[in-house]
C-alpha cells in the first residue's frame, strides 16, 4: 500500500468528516431562522432524517450512483460492504462515506421547504424517498458516469447535483404544504416571521463556510499536487464577494445592511462556486459569488411575491445560486482547468459547454422538482396530509410532534390538582 494511496484516504476521509458536520450548521441556520417554539423539532428531525438517509445510502443510494448500469442508473453494488475500487487511488470506504456525506446535504436542503409545518412523519417518509429515487439518478448522471457525464457536464463538487437537486424538492414541497399560518395577508403582501435567533444563524454561515473546505477541496479526493489548496482558495473567494454584494445590494435597496442577506449571500457564494471551484481562475470566483449574493437578494423578494413561503431560503440560496454556478463553468471554465468537458465560452470555447451546462440545470431541475412533487402528492394522500393541524402549528412542533419545546425556558407551569398546566411567557 503506497503513500499516496494513504494520504488521499486520509485526506478525503478528514474532508468527509467536514462535510458531516456541516450538519451541525444547517441545524443552526434552520433553527435561528424559524421561531423558538419550533427549535427543538428542527434539531432532533436533522439528526434523526441525516441517519435515515445514511441507511439508504448504504443500502441502496451508492449502488445506484456508482454501481454498474446504464446512463440512466446504477444496478449493482447494493448493501456496500467496504470494498476497494480498482484505480481509485483511495479507500473505497473513505470514498464512500465522503459520498454519503453529500447525500445528506441535499437531503438536509431538501427539507428547508418542510419548515415548521410539515408532521415529523413527512420527514421520515421522504428521507427515505428522497434517498432513493430522487438523489440517485440525479448523481448518476453527472457523477456516476451518466449520460450527462457522457456529454462533460461539469458539476466539481456538487451545485447541481446536490444543492439544485435539494432546492427543486424543497420548491416542490414548499407549493404542496402552502404558506405557514400569517405569513401572507389576504392582499398578498408578506409579514416578516423573523427567526429567533441571527447569532445562532451567523454561526451557522461560519459551520457552513469552513465546512465546504472539505465539500469543494475533499473533492480533489487527492493530494497529489496540492491542488486542493487551489480550490479552497477558489471556494473562499466566492463566499467573501457573496458577502460582500449581498451587503451592497441591501443596503442600496432597503438602506439597510440586512444582516439576513448578508449571511444568504456567504451561502449563495459557496453554492455557486461549487460547480466551477476547479476549473476557473481566482478572479472569476471572486464575480461567480459576487454575482451569486446580488442573486439571492432579488431571488428571495421574487418568490416572496409569488406567495412561496421558503423560511430559511433554501430555493434561493441553493437554487438559484446553484443554476448561476452550475452555468458559470459555460462561461469560465479554462483551458488548463477544463479536465472535464471543454473550456467556457470566454476562453474560446463557443457556446457547446454553456449549453451543456443549461441541458444539465433544465434537465437534473425538473426531474427533482416533478418526482419529488409527485412522491409528496402520494404521501400526502396516504398518510392523510403532511401538515399538522392549525393548533399544532400555533403552539409549535416542539409541543405537539415531541412533547417537549427545545426551550423548556419559554413556558411556565402552574401547579393544579394532578397536572401541570404549561402557559407561554410573554
Amino acid at each position: 500500500m503506497d503513500t499516496l494511496f494513504l494520504m488521499n484516504s486520509l485526506w478525503v476521509m478528514i474532508a468527509a468528516v467536514l462535510v458531516i458536520l456541516m450538519m451541525g450548521g444547517f441545524i443552526l441556520l434552520e433553527t435561528g431562522s424559524t421561531r423558538m417554539k419550533n427549535a427543538g423539532h428542527i434539531a432532533g428531525k436533522t439528526i434523526l432524517t441525516f441517519g435515515i438517509g445514511s441507511l439508504m445510502f448504504w443500502a441502496v443510494g451508492y449502488g445506484l450512483i456508482f454501481g454498474e448500469g446504464n446512463p440512466l442508473i446504477g444496478l449493482s453494488d447494493f448493501f456496500y460492504s467496504g470494498y476497494e475500487v480498482e484505480g481509485l487511488g483511495l479507500s473505497g470506504s473513505v470514498f464512500f462515506l465522503f459520498q454519503l456525506a453529500f447525500a445528506g446535504i441535499s437531503l438536509t436542503i431538501a427539507f428547508g421547504g418542510f419548515a415548521e409545518r410539515a408532521k415529523l412523519g413527512a420527514y421520515l417518509v421522504f428521507a427515505v424517498l428522497f434517498s432513493v429515487i430522487v438523489y440517485p439518478p440525479i448523481a448518476h448522471w453527472i457523477w456516476g458516469g451518466g449520460w450527462l457525464a457522457e456529454h462533460g457536464k461539469q458539476d466539481f463538487a456538487g451545485s447541481t447535483v446536490v444543492h439544485l437537486t435539494g432546492a427543486m424538492a424543497a420548491l416542490a414541497a414548499t407549493i404542496i404544504l402552502k404558506p405557514r399560518i400569517g405569513k401572507f395577508n389576504k392582499d398578498g403582501s408578506a409579514n416578516n416571521l423573523a427567526g429567533h435567533n441571527q447569532v445562532f444563524t451567523a454561526l451557522s454561515v461560519l459551520i457552513l463556510w469552513v465546512g465546504w473546505f472539505g465539500f469543494n477541496a475533499g473533492s480533489t479526493i487527492s493530494v497529489d499536487g496540492a491542488f486542493f489548496g487551489f480550490v479552497a482558495i477558489n471556494t473562499n473567494l466566492a463566499a467573501g464577494a457573496g458577502v460582500v454584494a449581498a451587503m451592497i445590494i441591501s443596503w442600496i435597496v432597503l438602506g439597510k445592511a440586512d444582516v439576513p442577506m448578508m449571511l444568504n449571500g456567504a451561502l449563495a457564494g459557496l453554492v455557486a462556486i461549487t460547480a466551477s471551484c476547479a476549473f476557473v481562475e481566482t478572479w472569476a470566483a471572486v464575480l461567480i459569488g459576487f454575482v451569486a449574493g446580488v442573486l439571492v437578494f432579488y431571488s428571495i423578494r421574487f418568490f416572496e411575491s409569488k406567495g412561496i413561503d421558503d423560511p430559511i431560503a433554501a430555493i434561493s440560496v441553493h437554487g438559484a445560486a446553484g443554476i448561476w454556478g452550475t452555468l458559470s463553468t459555460g462561461f469560465f471554465a479554462t483551458p488548463e482547468l477544463a479536465t472535464v468537458g471543454q473550456p467556457g465560452l470566454f476562453y474560446g470555447g463557443g457556446l457547446h459547454q454553456l449549453g451543456v451546462q443549461a441541458l444539465g440545470v433544465v434537465s437534473s431541475g425538473a426531474f427533482a422538482f416533478v418526482v419529488a412533487f409527485i412522491l409528496l402528492k402520494i404521501m400526502q394522500s396516504v398518510m392523510g396530509g403532511l401538515r399538522v393541524t392549525e393548533e399544532e402549528e400555533i403552539i409549535g412542533l416542539d409541543i405537539s410532534e415531541h412533547g417537549s419545546y427545545g426551550y423548556p425556558e419559554m413556558v411556565k407551569t402552574e401547579p393544579t390538582i394532578g397536572h401541570a398546566e404549561p402557559k407561554l411567557n410573554a
